[in-house]
Order: C-alpha cells, then structure tokens, then sequence
C-alpha cells in the first residue's frame, strides 16, 4: 500500500525509462549526490529493487531466508492489525521519501494512524516502525546510515533481524521528546519481541529466526 506525501512536502517525479548502465553510472558517481527526485527517475530503467541512502542507489538482493522471514513478520503484525480497528496499518516494501537524499523500502513498516495515506501517493517522512532484515547487500547501511537517518528523522522504532547474529536488535524511544534512540534491546531465542505502540502483540524471536 503506498505511502502519502503531506501537501508542501517533496513529491517524487513520475518514473521514466532509462537504461540499466545510466543507473550504473549514476549510482557509481562520487562528485554529486543524487536526490529523491533525480532517484525516481534513474532507477526507473532497473528491474532491481533499489534505495537511495545518502545520494546514493544501493541495490537490494534478497535471498530466500531474508524473503521467508519478512513475510512471517509481516503476516503477524497484519494480523494483529486486522484484529482492531484502532490497529493502524501495515506493509511490507514501498518507496518512503525520508529526506531530500533518502528514499527507503522498509522489508516491514507500520503506521498508527491510517489517514496519513494516500493509496496513489509516495510518503514523506518515517513510519512508526520499521523493520530491516539482514541481507548481504544492505545490512551495512542498515545497521549504519540509515539507522542514523531513521534515528534523525525521529522514527519511534526499529527493529533489525540479524540473522548472522541470531538476534533481533531493537532500537525504541522511551518517549516522544526522547531526542535519540534511548532504548537498545538484544534479543535472542528465548525473547519474545513485544512493542509499547503494539498492544498485545508478540512474537518469538525462535520463529522469526526458525
């Protein structure tokens, strides 16, 4: 389900085709950063998954593992969403226009409150969780960049499934004035990974790494 861009906000060109080997150079450039809206148009030609994280394209390749468990915890977290209506809203991978030079595709997100959408919109801003799940091409940025980025632009929770690792790695504040993630949580097989935003939910962390 896409996500809305608040009026005033920066809205993204309408896709157009390029080659692959444009998107090549450009995401191999060093000089300029490329914006959201030069993203949008260069990663039109690519059949691949992308990000833009800092004015540059990362690709996405996921593996099974990394697929199988993005929709376990996306078909709980709908589930629990589906089980009230004051539940917010739930997806798995979109583009989200974080900041001038930051487009990202969470595996997982949430947001609270359904009327920030607009189905035939992007969105600009964080939701109020995402989750990222370790693959080889982009766990750097994830545990680096943009958790700094989604930390900056105030989103209320993180969740990094580290497979490598055999963890779930929360990153929460403790309260919306809270200037930074002020909570830092390890999980490991025997946890159950619960949310203050998530009343009722939870969900092992020995099936999400099963």
């Amino acid at each position: 389900m896409p996500l809305v861009a608040p009026p005033g906000s920066l809205q993204a060109r309408p896709k157009a085709s390029h080659p692959p080997s444009t998107l090549a150079r450009m995401a191999t450039t060093t000089a300029a950063r490329l914006t959201a809206e030069e993203y949008f148009v260069a990663a039109a030609g690519d059949p691949r998954p992308t990000q833009l994280i800092d004015g540059v394209i990362v690709p996405s390749q996921p593996k099974f593992r990394h697929q199988d468990i993005t929709g376990l915890i996306y078909m709980r977290l709908r589930t629990w969403v589906e089980s009230d209506d004051g539940f917010g809203v739930a997806g798995i991978p979109i583009d989200v226009i974080v900041d001038h030079y930051n487009v990202y595709a969470a595996d997982v997100w949430w947001l609270a409150d359904p009327e920030r959408i607009d189905p035939d919109e992007y969105f600009s801003g964080v939701p109020d969780l995402a989750v990222e799940v370790r693959s080889p091409s982009t766990w750097r940025y994830d545990i680096g960049r943009k958790k700094r980025r989604y930390e900056q632009h105030a989103l209320p929770e993180l969740w990094l499934v580290d497979t490598d690792g055999d963890v779930v790695l929360v990153y929460r504040r403790s309260s919306g004035r809270a200037g930074e993630f002020d909570v830092e949580l390890e999980l490991a097989r025997p946890d159950v990974v619960t949310a203050p935003q998530l009343p009722g939910f939870e969900l092992a962390v020995a099936e999400i790494l099963r």
